[in-house]
């Protein structure tokens, strides 16, 4: 508004100017004109300059001088005026476009820098323009900056123009586009003052980051991707169209649409699905160019405007050939036995529960090689899948085309025989596979006979799912093999229930063990001649809430099937460690604890270095720790046994033959144990002292033993009579009923501390 008024004003004086200048000429010669009577004095008073005409004519001079001078001036106040609006229209143009303007006097060092950015905290410290900026520059544009500020100073470049980064307010790195050029420079070339600008380029340069980044994408991506225009029409392809298909860019662009194996209605049918969902994907086959068939998964979609109106379609597809052939073999795999070529269990699964679900009616047979496990551990787990492979090919000669034979796993078959008249059809099936294996197998030189056990269901008369049919089966094969196996047991409701009560008494087992329901009982061992306490036997009780004491002969087979027996009997050794301590601390007996090794325990190949450990944890010497170990155990496989105890005797542990006399020892191997006792079996006590036989027996095993170096302990005494039979035979020490029967460890403190009070008297 202010503009507009001078504007006006000066248009006023300007147009009125002249009008006034040519009035005040002719009022001047009107002036001049006048007679000298009117105008003039006597000559005698009025000098020349005094005249009229010299009046008028100096009039005219300071009036054209006046005039001059104002529109000097009213010029130059244009020029200011347009000056000012220049710089504002400069100004705004600037703020509209984002750009900053800076102004730089390279010899007094000064930088005018217009900032009223609210993201950038000053101008960028580049170390050259302003050195004491608080902007500071990413590390890795700084030298970028600083040379190509250095090359245009030098004149080698006519402009100067970089992209780089800035720390924002937020403590952000932001991108900025700085631009200058030299606007003057000396006689000598130097520059001297350079102006510029400065532009927030962020959000341009990660939009075109991304830019290259989708372009990128589209040419290094290992899917294939070709885009049609919106009559599927082909206009562009990347690398990976052309390595799969093997048709180059050129071919490819300009053709349509098309699925050379499929029919032309297909390919209208994807179109019309892209018209209506805007995308479809499936999995087809094609040719390459060299006519070779391959399989792609492959999705196209459409790409509309913001209007909705589809301009191009996009299909990306990948290679899934081999894929779908690794898809297929897996499917194989994943069905078949690998060693024997059977069906396996997972097709097992499948097909029976398909026959349950038609109610077909069927037998069920599940069978299971005796004592597999020996002739993988002395011939080789090689020789025993050569024996499985025959075993396989054996039954397969016996069943009909009908019936179906798989491999479970390890050793164990199941057999479905479809289309049965009756039970004894089943039952002639089955003594035909126990008996085919009675011929010998031939593997490597090897002639191998091997024994089965089968167990037989039939539905629907022994369970309604395909589940329940296999888990009687097992238990009726399970049942085959406790009768000694080589046989075939059909189910029945006794089984079952046998079954559950296994399973009822192993879950007991297991959580008294998790709650620690364990107690350790004790049964003195004592010396005939003095009657002292020489040592006792730890032995284990489960203790199982609501129902009581559950019965060794229960749960220590089972703890040994079910590998529970390694938890058992550790604990059981470190509760008899800790108390035969406390024990002989108190001198409440001077001899050891005995503690019995099962099976499992002794076949553990850490076995040494764990009651090494229990030994040091409870603080026990090992001098007073004896370990029982039974006849059965060591020989298995007498040479490793050896090995074992001869370690353990090394460390100091006493070692005593558990149940001699029932494990037909060999006494060459007796003496190469290296024990230090024998225990003899409370079946060879029983009857001591009223039959001579057994009276003998003992008395030969007395003798040999002591012959060997060995002391014995007679287990099993119940009677005074047995007691003078062993004193007469010089055994040393005895144990049984007659004494005391195993006993809880606070009643055996009482028992120990009565008999040293008899021992005093």
């Amino acid at each position: 508004m202010r503009f507009t008024i001078i504007n006006k004003i000066s248009r006023r004086i300007t147009t009125q100017f002249p009008m006034w200048l040519t009035s005040c000429s002719l009022l001047l010669l009107a002036t001049a004109s006048l007679p000298v009577s009117a105008t003039q004095l006597p000559q005698n008073l009025a000098p020349w300059w005094r005249s009229g005409w010299s009046i008028a004519i100096f009039s005219f001079f300071i009036i054209v001088l006046l005039g001059l001078g104002f529109e000097i001036f009213r010029a130059r106040r244009e020029t200011i005026r347009h000056i000012k609006a220049s710089e504002e229209r400069l100004k705004l143009s600037l703020w509209g476009s984002g750009d900053q303007l800076w102004d730089w006097e390279i010899s007094s060092g000064e930088l005018y820098c217009q900032n009223d950015w609210n993201t950038i905290k000053d101008f960028p410290q580049d170390g050259i323009r302003n050195k004491n900026a608080s902007a500071i520059i990413h590390e890795d544009d700084q030298s970028r900056v600083r040379d190509a500020l250095i090359q245009h100073l030098s004149n080698h470049v006519d402009h100067y123009e970089v992209t780089y980064r800035v720390k924002d307010k937020d403590d952000e790195w932001r991108w900025l586009l700085d631009r200058g050029k030299v606007v003057e420079r000396d006689a000598d070339g130097t520059a001297i003052r350079m102006t510029g600008t400065i532009k927030d380029v962020h959000e341009l340069f990660m939009a075109q980051e991304r830019v290259r980044l989708f372009a990128a994408s589209f040419t290094n991506i290992s899917d294939g991707v070709c885009i049609y225009d919106r009559d599927f029409k082909a206009v562009e392809v990347n690398d990976a169209f052309v390595r799969i298909t093997g048709i180059s860019r050129e071919q490819t662009t300009g053709r349509p649409f098309r699925l050379a194996l499929y029919s032309d209605q297909f390919t209208a049918h994807v179109k019309e699905q892209l018209s209506l969902s805007g995308s479809w994907r499936g999995e087809v086959d094609d040719l390459r160019a060299s006519g070779e068939r391959y399989t792609i998964d492959i999705s196209i979609d459409a790409i509309k405007r913001d209007d909705g109106v589809i301009t191009h379609y996009v299909a990306s597809f990948a290679d899934i050939t081999q894929r779908k052939v690794t898809e297929t073999e897996l499917r194989r795999l994943a069905n078949t036995d690998t060693l024997t070529g059977l069906p396996n269990r997972s097709y097992f699964q499948v097909s029976h529960s398909t026959l349950v679900r038609k109610r077909i009616p069927h037998a069920l047979l599940i069978f299971d090689l005796d004592n597999f496990k020996k002739i993988n551990d002395s011939l080789s787990h090689d020789i025993g899948d050569v024996l499985l492979c025959q075993v396989a090919e054996r039954i397969n000669e016996l069943i009909s085309r009908q019936d179906s034979l798989y491999r479970l796993g390890g050793d164990e078959f199941a057999i479905v025989l479809e289309q049965i008249s009756d039970l004894s059809s089943v039952a002639n099936i089955a003594e035909e596979l126990v008996s085919a294996l009675h011929e010998p197998f031939l593997v490597e030189e090897h002639e191998l006979v091997v024994n089965g056990s089968l167990g037989v269901v039939v539905y629907p008369d022994d369970g309604d799912s395909s589940l329940e049919l296999l888990q009687n089966a097992d238990t009726a094969m399970y049942h085959a093999k406790y009768r000694g196996g080589n046989t075939y047991q059909f189910f029945s409701e006794s089984m079952n229930e046998a079954a559950v009560n296994r399973l009822q008494i192993e879950n007991q087992l297991r959580q008294c063990l998790k709650d620690d329901h364990l107690r350790v009982h004790y049964q003195p061992k004592l010396n005939i001649a003095t009657g002292k306490i020489e040592g006792l036997e730890a032995l284990a009780r489960i203790f199982v809430p609501n129902h009581g004491e559950m019965s060794p002969a229960e749960f220590i087979p089972l703890a040994e099937e079910t590998g529970l027996i390694l938890e058992l009997g550790e604990r059981v050794l470190e509760k008899a460690c800790l108390d035969a301590k406390e024990w002989l601390q108190r001198g409440l007996f001077h001899g050891r604890v005995a503690v019995n090794l099962s099976a499992r325990q002794f076949n553990q190949p850490n076995l040494v270095h764990s009651i090494l450990a229990i030994l040091d944890k409870t603080g026990l010497p090992a001098e007073a720790l004896e370990l029982e170990i039974t006849e059965g155990m060591v020989m298995t496989n007498p040479e490793k046994a050896i090995q074992i105890m001869t370690e353990l005797a090394n460390c100091g542990i006493h070692l005593a033959l558990d149940d001699f006399g029932t494990g037909y020892s060999s006494l060459a191997y007796l003496k190469r144990f290296p024990i230090h006792c024998l225990k003899i079996d409370k079946a060879f006590i029983d009857d001591i002292h009223t039959s001579a036989r057994e009276r003998n027996m003992v008395a030969s095993i007395i003798s040999m033993a002591h012959n060997l170096d060995l002391s014995v302990v007679a287990e099993g005494v119940e009677y005074a009579e047995q007691l003078m039979v062993l004193s007469t035979l010089r055994c040393e020490t005895v144990q049984g009923f007659y004494f005391a029967k195993p006993m809880q460890g606070a009643d055996f403190e009482v028992f120990a501390e009565e008999k040293t009070a008899l021992s005093v008297k």
